[in-house]
């Protein structure tokens, strides 16, 4: 076990958290209700959700590693299927956004997701 990654894996683990509690409340929700078109407002929508794939991602990598594998990050397998994971997770962050938004063609107008799933899939495809 390695304590002080451990420690560092509850405490990312904490300041995730405070992304979706306080993060929320101060930043998000008074961004979401100014006056702004809804294209950008879904895209930075989006971009809060690809922090909070990532804190949630790491907070777990920490954590395993913590506990006992230690050597998985001698193997770059895991360092790709992080990274792709990361990606492929900020492409369904941004699809479900844009369906689920009022954007009108929201798929073609937040395109980034075609990009992020490229990265993934390339990673996943190795």
């Amino acid at each position: 076990m390695n304590t002080m990654v451990l420690l560092a894996g509850v405490i990312a683990g904490l300041a995730t958290l405070g992304h979706f509690t306080a993060g929320t409340k101060m930043y998000l929700k008074p961004f979401k209700a100014c006056d702004l078109d809804v294209v950008p407002k879904n895209v930075i929508l989006s971009v809060f959700h690809y922090v909070s794939v990532y804190q949630i991602l790491s907070s777990l990598l920490l954590i395993m590693v913590g506990v006992n594998f230690e050597n998985c990050m001698y193997d770059p397998t895991m360092v790709l299927n992080f990274i792709g994971m990361n990606y492929a997770f900020f492409a369904l962050v941004q699809i479900i956004i844009a369906l689920t938004s009022s954007v009108q063609g929201g798929l073609f107008k937040m395109f980034q997701w075609v990009f992020w799933v490229l990265i993934a899939l390339f990673i996943f495809l190795r």
